[in-house]
């Protein structure tokens, strides 16, 4: 499924909630913040996703996470954290 994801496929899901979980028992509520282009990397448009968390709940290490959104369903991914920044914690997904 992840080979036919394109950035239109998340670009009008700007805003939207997705549920970010670790465990059975541990998951993130974020917001797809930032869908952005980063050039051609030869199989596909490349394109970067930044979801934002709350600050005060837990911080993920760089993992593959399961993602999900009642628009566009489950899926995993590979997100690194990139820190806080204007009262929320950053998460990065890469699509080359």
């Amino acid at each position: 499924m992840l080979e036919k994801v394109t950035i239109d496929t998340f670009a009008g899901h700007k805003g939207s909630s997705f549920r970010m979980v670790a465990a059975p028992n541990l998951a993130l509520e974020v917001t797809l913040a930032q869908v952005t282009a980063l050039g051609d990397s030869g199989a596909r448009q490349a394109f970067s996703l930044e979801f934002l968390a709350p600050l005060g709940g837990p911080i993920f290490p760089q993992s593959i996470y399961r993602f999900e959104s009642e628009a566009l369903g489950a899926f995993d991914l590979f997100a690194v954290p990139l820190g806080p920044k204007g009262g929320a914690f950053r998460y990065e997904v890469i699509f080359t």
